[in-house]
């Protein structure tokens, strides 16, 4: 874990202690890792709820409630999909907050459309969803940890949106 994953978690931490919400992740590409970052502050047991790693689209289907239509007409690497996956992911494990991230971490598996290095990352709770693309290709693991630290940092942004609102 890197300095700033470690201090943008603690940071999550902290604020999610001071506030009794609620956290869960969705995860494709990263497939744990923004879990593992979340849990590795001691007390995270405290509100984090628990994730699902959903590589494969009929477990985005069937636990995250990711509509067959989203997936045919975008893709498992879209917009759409980060989103449903944030609300299934609030809708399954009944938290007030969810992060998600889908996206082609590599070294394969891009497409002319969707490169290597195309993840699509969302933070969201029941008023709002906010979303980030990434587009860089710089390794499977480096795409990894680069969509790990902008999963935490979506979370904060919407957190301290909404509490100087």
């Amino acid at each position: 874990m890197s300095v700033e994953t470690k201090t943008l978690s603690k940071e999550i931490s902290e604020m999610f202690w001071r506030e009794g919400f609620t956290l869960a992740t969705a995860e494709s590409c990263t497939a744990g890792n923004v879990a593992a970052i979340i849990t590795a502050i001691p007390g995270s047991s405290r509100f984090y709820k628990g994730g699902i790693v959903a590589y494969d689209n009929k477990v985005k289907q069937d636990l995250l409630h990711v509509k067959a239509e989203t997936l045919e007409q975008c893709g498992a690497v879209s917009e759409e999909t980060v989103i449903e996956m944030v609300k299934g992911a609030m809708q399954t494990l009944e938290v007030d907050y969810a992060m998600a991230t889908s996206g082609i971490a590599g070294p394969a598996g891009g497409t002319p459309e969707k490169p290597v290095g195309t993840i699509w990352i969302a933070a969201g709770n029941s008023e709002k969803v906010i979303t980030a693309k990434l587009t860089e290709d710089e390794g499977r693991e480096k795409n990894i940890q680069a969509a790990t630290k902008k999963a935490l940092q979506l979370l904060l942004e919407l957190c301290q949106n909404q509490e100087n609102e």
